[in-house]
């Protein structure tokens, strides 16, 4: 079989207009601003109205991605929606993406691998593409956290936001490939330290269970920063040697944006200076599979990636899953 290559062809992003700084969040909760700028990073994070679904915002960054591409909608084969807060149990979220884009040509799948999820999503559509099942498709990460997190906890409000982010990309001849290595993985072993408990079939939200906290956000933040670090770092050098490249070579790294020290022990250890490692952490907050999307279509759009440079995308979420691939842009 001959393979296509894969080329990135546009990016976009949305984010909601409200912005809920630490110090907001100090009026409904026990924190301070210092007291999570110093463990995370975050200062502020975006946060979505009640019309401001996970498929509205998808559309959003989609629109504007196909924009930058100078794609019509209706030229879309393929659209997965990376998310974990869709808008319904089903249908998936990327068919309702469609409708609102009137991308009426295009298979739609969404696909949950939480904060891993447009890692994943990458690797599936560069597949699809490279096999030439698909010849255009856009990836989209979306997330509506704030709407899944428990407001009395502090210790998982302060660091959740919401937001999309889109990248375009196609079939080109298979020696302008821009996909130049992966790796994915996951254990579910750990599957205990980062969930919601209820909600699914195997603990259905009834009206007796309505205002238990174990139907928001759980997790144990010190065994989930440990796993974060070394299974990021191993999938990171995992994809790098693949591409035949090291940390040192890479134009820009552009990790999930989760926790400053998680980003900032991921680059020591892969190598790759400080300056050449993009954080919108302290404005976004954590933003589940959007993170790297929309870092990624900032740094497009503010010229901290140009054409021909090398990037790492590396992600960590509940599962554990945790992914990195490594692109030309």
């Amino acid at each position: 079989m001959t393979l296509q290559g894969l080329r990135f062809a546009g990016t976009g992003s949305f984010a909601p207009a409200k912005i809920m700084t630490n110090d907001d969040l100090s009026k409904i909760v026990d924190t301070t601003d210092e007291w999570i700028v110093s463990r995370t990073g975050i200062r502020e994070r975006h946060v979505a109205g009640p019309e401001e679904t996970t498929s509205f915002m998808a559309a959003e960054a989609a629109r504007r991605a196909l924009e930058a591409a100078g794609w019509e909608a209706s030229s879309l084969n393929l659209i997965i929606v990376a998310t974990l807060t869709p808008d319904k149990p089903f249908p998936n979220t990327a068919s309702l993406v469609q409708a609102r884009i009137g991308a009426t040509g295009a298979a739609c799948f969404s696909l949950e691998a939480a904060c891993t999820g447009f890692v994943y999503s990458l690797e599936v559509a560069a597949g699809m593409i490279r096999s030439g099942l698909v010849q255009r498709a856009i990836i989209i990460g979306a997330e509506k956290l704030t709407s899944i997190v428990n407001w009395a906890d502090r210790n998982t409000c302060v660091l959740f936001g919401d937001g999309a982010g889109a990248v375009c990309v196609e079939a080109c001849p298979d020696a302008d490939n821009s996909y130049l290595g992966s790796s994915l993985g996951s254990d579910g072993n750990f599957h205990h330290l980062l969930h919601t408990p209820i909600g699914g079939c195997a603990e259905p939200l009834t009206a007796e269970n309505a205002n238990d906290p174990r139907r928001y956000l759980v997790m144990d933040g010190k065994q989930v920063f440990n796993i974060a670090v070394r299974s990021m770092v191993s999938a990171s050098e995992r994809a790098l040697a693949k591409a035949g490249l090291a940390g040192t070579d890479l134009d820009l790294l552009i990790p999930h944006q989760a926790n400053l020290r998680i980003i900032e022990a991921i680059a020591e250890r892969v190598s790759t200076p400080r300056e050449r490692v993009y954080v919108n952490l302290d404005r976004y907050g954590n933003t589940s599979a959007a993170s790297i999307p929309i870092a990624f279509d900032e740094a497009v759009r503010n010229g901290r990636v140009k054409r021909g440079d090398k990037v790492l995308f590396v992600g960590f979420g509940g599962g554990f899953t945790y992914g990195a691939s490594v692109i030309r842009y």
